[in-house]
Parts: C-alpha cells; structure tokens; sequence
C-alpha cells in the first residue's frame, strides 16, 4: 500500500489531492496539519470516501526546525514514505509586511523556510532508502518579483530555488523533486483577490494537474498550463517595461 504523507493537508489544494488519491486506490495517508479539529475533520471526510484507505492525523510546529525534523523521524518510522506532498502556506497582505516587519519575518517563514526544512527533513530517508517523491507547492509568484506580492513572491522563489538544487543533488538516484506551481486558485486563501474580480483557476483541476505531474514525475508542474507560458513572457519582459506595470 502506498505511503503518502501531506504536509499541510487542511489547504484546499492538498485536500482535493488526497479525495483523488483515496478514490484511484487504497493508500495509507498521514495528515499534518497545525489544527488538529480541522485535521481530523479532513481524515474523517477520506475515511469515508475510502473505507479500505488508512488515514493517520498528526500535528507539529510548521515554523520551528526542531519540530519539523522529529515530525518527519516520526513518520518515516511508522513506514516508508513514498510519496510527501509539502502544501502548506498563506497569502500574506503585501501591504502588512511592508510596514510590520514581524509580519514580514512570519511571511518568509511559513512560505519559504518551513517547506524547504520539510523537503530537506523528508530527503534523508529517502534517499536512504533511494526510493520516492518529495512534492513542493511554490507559486507562479517565485518566478519573477513584483510590488504586489513580493513578499509572499520571495518565500516562493526561496522554494523554487531549493527544489531546483535537491533536483541537481538527487538527479543520480530515484528520488524525484516535484516542484508545483499554481496559478491563482480558488480556495478560502484567496478569497480577498476572488472578491476584486480576479480570475481563479478551480481547485478540483489544479489538484489533477498536481496528482499527474506527481505521478509523471515532472520537475516543473505549471497548473493550469498556461501560466508556464505567461511567466515566460513576465520573466522577460525589460526592465523599462515591466517598470511601468501595475502587477
């Protein structure tokens, strides 16, 4: 039975992942969450979805180091892990950081420096055992800063970084680094920029797209599709172009 372990599985990306998981086969999942009411209620919703699944709930400290790396020595213990999908964070108020640099500081941590410990946490066993797939959740926001989201931008091109190097390190064994990144996505986090209009991908396609490019195996998953070629044309832009655009 497959071990699949979610990090962060009270997001809406991460739980429609692990519905799609539960309903292809029996799987043995172990959900991390910070709440644990909220963690449960995710675990009793798959049980019944998947009677013959196994589904285990635990809770840590997503921002302190130590906490990561006993979670992590916990979970590989019970049983090998096949498969960890790192999707937790929080849209954080551009506006808020700029002028709370605590604000700013708890931003960057769970964002960037938490998912990154988790992924690095989860590669010792891995490559111990040579066998898996460590699964990331960055953003589209990574690849290029802007005034908007430059915060919430820099933890995730923190993240893409990080994956880009695990990719190099581990690119002679069989562990593979999945680096995912959605585009704006209607979930509960972005409810404030689906209220001013803008344009949201649905939750349900953006989890296929993440379980297939899991299953691929593919370095870079775009979800959905299109924001590759968008972030493309955002990269390189010049400079004096990009200067005078309110994005």
């Amino acid at each position: 039975m497959q071990h699949i372990v979610i990090i962060g599985a009270t997001s809406a990306m991460a739980e429609h992942c692990a519905r799609l998981w539960v309903q292809a086969s029996s799987v043995r999942l172990t959900l991390v969450g910070r709440d644990a009411a909220r963690t449960q209620r995710v675990a009793d919703d798959l049980r019944v979805r998947s009677p013959q699944s196994t589904v285990q709930v635990m809770t840590t400290d997503f921002v302190d180091a130590k906490a990561i790396q006993h979670t992590v020595h916990n979970i590989t213990a019970i049983a090998p892990v096949d498969v960890v999908l790192i999707a937790h964070g929080a849209l954080s108020d551009q506006t808020t950081c700029q002028d709370d640099v605590l604000a700013c500081d708890a931003a960057l941590q769970v964002n960037g420096v938490s998912p990154v410990l988790f992924a690095e946490a989860f590669a010792q066993p891995m490559v111990a055992a040579n066998h898996g797939t460590i699964a990331i959740i960055g953003s589209v926001a990574g690849d290029r800063g802007r005034k908007t989201n430059y915060v919430y931008g820099a933890a995730k091109g923190l993240v893409a970084r990080y994956a880009q190097g695990m990719q190099h390190r581990l690119a002679h064994t069989h562990v593979n680094v999945v680096l995912i990144k959605p585009g704006p996505t209607d979930t509960p986090m972005t409810s404030d920029l689906k209220a001013k209009g803008q344009k949201m991908a649905s939750v349900e396609q953006v989890a296929l797209d993440i379980v297939k490019g899991i299953a691929a195996g593919k370095p870079v998953v775009y979800t959905p599709g299109i924001w590759q070629i968008i972030m493309l044309v955002v990269m390189h832009l010049p400079r004096l172009v990009f200067n005078k655009l309110n994005i």
